[in-house]
């Protein structure tokens, strides 16, 4: 079986930046900027995104990892001031 040429998390990060970018240059034709302008509105938003998803995206060994505030939650519950 043949690996994909991209992971299902890059795939995600790539698809969301392009929804962005797409979204702010159709906003941005709307809003009546000529179309070059709102090409490149496009681009630098998803630029941008990438970078953004990248990092809002865990990977899967930050899901093993409890949360924060679940273990705050659970330290308290164990002190008895829950």
């Amino acid at each position: 079986m043949e690996r994909p040429l991209l992971s299902l998390r890059t795939t995600l990060v790539l698809l969301l930046a392009l929804l962005a970018g797409g979204t702010a240059g159709g906003l941005s034709v709307l809003a009546g900027e000529g179309v070059p302008r709102s090409v490149l509105a496009g681009l630098a938003v998803a630029a941008l995104a990438v970078p953004f998803f990248n990092r809002l995206v865990g990977t899967e060994a930050d899901e093993a990892a409890p949360c924060a505030h679940a273990v705050v939650a659970r330290s308290h519950e164990e002190q008895g001031n829950g």
